[in-house]
This record gives C-alpha cells, sequence and structure tokens, in this order.
C-alpha cells in the first residue's frame, strides 16, 4: 500500500478544504494518507512516504505562503530529489504564476511530478474538489 502525504497550509480554509479531497482520492484508491499542516512536516519525514502532495495558495506577489510553508518547502527540498510530488492550492488574484514557479522549483530540486497541478480561484468548486480527487489517485 503507498503511503502519501497530503502537506498544505490553508489561511481561509480553501487550500485545508482541497487537501481533504486529495486525501480522499487517495483513499478511496487503496493508499494510505497523511494530513500533515505544514508547521508539521520537515525533511525528516520525507522518506516515510512514497509520494508527498502540497498544497499552498498563493499569498502577496503570487508566493507561497512565507511564515510557515515557504520555509518547511525550502528546508525539505533538497530531501525531494526522486520523490513523486504533486502540488495544488487556491489564489484569489492573478492568474496562476505562483503555481507555474512553484513548478520550476521542485523540477529544479529533482522531484518527479506525478500529475499536473491543481489551482482554483477563492473557495474550490465541484470541479475543483473533482480535480484534487484525482490527484490522490494519481498519487497511489
Amino acid at each position: 500500500m503507498s503511503k502519501i502525504a497530503v502537506v498544505y497550509w490553508s489561511g481561509t480554509g480553501n487550500t485545508e478544504e482541497m487537501a481533504k479531497s486529495v486525501l480522499s482520492g487517495v483513499s478511496e484508491n487503496g493508499g494510505e494518507g497523511s494530513l500533515i499542516e505544514a508547521c508539521d512536516f520537515s525533511a525528516a519525514m520525507v522518506d516515510s512516504f512514497d509520494a508527498i502532495a502540497f498544497g499552498c495558495p498563493a499569498m502577496g506577489e503570487e508566493e507561497l505562503e512565507e511564515t510557515e510553508f515557504e520555509p518547511m518547502f525550502s528546508a525539505v527540498s533538497p530531501a525531494l530529489t526522486g520523490k513523486k510530488i504533486s502540488l495544488f492550492g487556491s489564489y484569489e488574484w492573478g492568474d496562476g504564476e505562483w503555481m507555474r514557479a512553484w513548478e520550476d522549483t521542485c523540477k529544479k530540486a529533482g522531484a518527479s511530478l506525478v500529475t499536473d497541478s491543481v489551482i482554483c480561484q477563492l473557495e474550490p468548486d465541484d470541479e475543483a474538489l473533482t480535480a484534487c480527487r484525482e490527484l490522490g489517485a494519481a498519487m497511489v
């Protein structure tokens, strides 16, 4: 059974809702999922999982949340070489530039993006939640 971490940061609850849908997709497809807030995840945990789904909304000038998520992600990035990962998150303005930049960072770290990233504007609708479940399924 694949062990999948769903690591996220959420300020308004939108990304948390997306994370729970990713977790459902993992569970519905025979994986063992763990929902972990960014502040509780570290590089030492990376090898405990077969794959990791990271979720973070766009903040400020279309950047990752900078007090908890970005420092955690920077610390775990060196451990992501060869690791299967996926990305998801919500945004309020812009065009998703933060996600494209994040994907580039992951590729440079040597991580393997196993599926297209999922983004949505503000609250996730049914289409976004379905896409998150599919992302979770692809992680298994």
